[in-house]
């Protein structure tokens, strides 16, 4: 009777996909509880290189169950589109093994328009938004104006529905941003296609998570972006539409904190980010590009390069207040191979003034102001890729790790030493 809970502890793209492949191993039922397509999990196995965005990770176990839980939003094209993926490379994405909750919310096309219109409106302090109708569908879920996907056991019904909300959202296409109209007929007929593709699918989300918690099996559940990209705890308004931390699991798939027995937290070896924002140790020089290319930073769904740069210890410790983590799972180690000297942010300094906290409640403003005080490190130049213990890493790979525990209180039990399934110390 436990949940196990993964979660992005810095601005998303961690790598929390390869980690809840490797723990689903223990799990009867793996659950994706926020988010939508704006978020990608990559997971390597055996030479192939698989991109999720809605499915969760646990589907390349066969006999698993996995489910899309009530707090994302689902794009039924991009869905249906995955399915057909994964079903090409012998994937069982059958009724039975992939569920999606009845509660979640749907993503229209005139939510997509809307996103990328607003985001074009706000000028020189655009966000950098996905533009894949994140942020809309989430403002008429809390509207109470979107629709569910539980409508679409009604095919014919639903497709009436549709056809009303893209009315109303070309209206303001039109009259606020002077955008080009949706077709409401055309945009019905497709999502009445998908709802009867769908349908099977639907299933009531908590009562599938609360039955496996009282049968004694285990659910993991799986988060998308990261701690700074939370609506309340991350950097606002650089942030996503959803509750991306632990929390975030319990309302998102509808069960309780009794339950809970591991909340793990993903983190990269440095630091990423993709969009606008404060970032404090990004590196704009050739390190950073460096990084960049070694590690393939670029987006899951966008494809846009990624702005990398040293690991930051503050956000990390501010991670482990606000998830409660029990452990932490590193990967990329070995990007770092190579470097001669290493840098982690152990606080921040403005003024004279130092501080170890993170000023997420403070805002943007007040982030962009504080500078980064460095703890240096000797590098490596070992190939890293083979080590399966951490006494297989050179020494100075080991005291970078041991230097993240110190300073986050928290163990890692999981470092990433290569792309594929196998390249791990756990």
């Amino acid at each position: 009777m436990s949940a196990i809970i993964v979660v992005g502890t810095q601005w998303g793209d961690e790598g929390k996909g390869r980690v809840v492949d490797g723990l689903a191993r223990q799990a009867h039922l793996v659950a994706r509880f926020n988010g939508g397509d704006n978020a990608g999990h990559t997971v390597v196995a055996e030479g192939r290189t698989l991109k999720l965005h809605l499915v969760p990770s646990g589907i390349l176990h066969p006999g698993l169950v996995c489910l899309i839980g009530a707090g994302v939003v689902v794009n039924p094209q991009r869905l249906v589109t995955e399915m057909d993926e994964l079903a090409a490379l012998g994937v069982d994405v059958g009724p039975s093994r992939l569920k999606l909750s009845a509660a979640a919310h749907v993503i229209l096309p005139t939510h997509r328009a809307l996103d990328g219109a607003r985001d074009v409106a706000r000028g020189e302090a655009f966000i950098g938004t996905t533009r894949r109708g994140i942020g809309p569908v989430y403002a008429d879920k809390a509207a109470r104006v979107s629709l569910r996907a539980g409508d679409m056991a009604r095919p014919e019904q639903f497709a009436e529905r549709v056809a009303e909300n893209v009315q109303a959202h070309n209206h303001s296409l039109q009259e606020r941003y002077g955008a080009e109209p949706l077709s409401p007929e055309q945009v019905a007929a497709e999502y009445c296609a998908y709802a009867r593709r769908l349908a099977p699918h639907l299933a009531d989300g908590s009562a599938l998570v609360g039955e496996a918690l009282i049968s004694g099996e285990t659910v993991l559940c799986e988060g998308a972006q990261g701690l700074l990209l939370d609506l309340d705890h991350g950097t606002y308004p650089y942030v996503t539409s959803s509750s991306t931390v632990a929390g975030g699991a319990l309302t998102g798939l509808g069960f309780g904190p009794r339950h809970v027995s591991r909340v793990v937290g993903v983190a990269k070896a440095y630091t990423t980010r993709v969009g606008a924002g404060p970032f404090p140790t990004e590196l704009l020089d050739e390190v950073g590009d460096r990084i960049r290319e070694v590690g393939d930073e670029y987006g899951t769904t966008t494809g846009r390069p990624r702005r990398c740069g040293w690991l930051d210890l503050v956000i990390l410790r501010y991670a482990v207040q606000v998830n409660g983590l029990d452990e932490l799972a590193l990967t990329k180690l070995d990007v770092l191979s190579g470097l001669e000297r290493l840098k982690v942010a152990v606080a921040y300094e403005r003024d004279g003034e130092r501080t170890g906290a993170f000023p997420a409640e403070f805002g943007v403003e007040s982030l962009a102001q504080w500078k980064p005080v460095y703890e240096e490190l000797p590098g490596w130049e070992e190939d890293i890729s083979e080590a399966r213990s951490r006494r297989d890493l050179p020494p100075a790979a080991r005291a970078y790790v041991a230097l993240i525990e110190e300073w986050v209180g928290v163990p890692v039990t999981f470092i990433g030493v290569g792309p594929e399934r196998e390249q791990a110390i756990v």
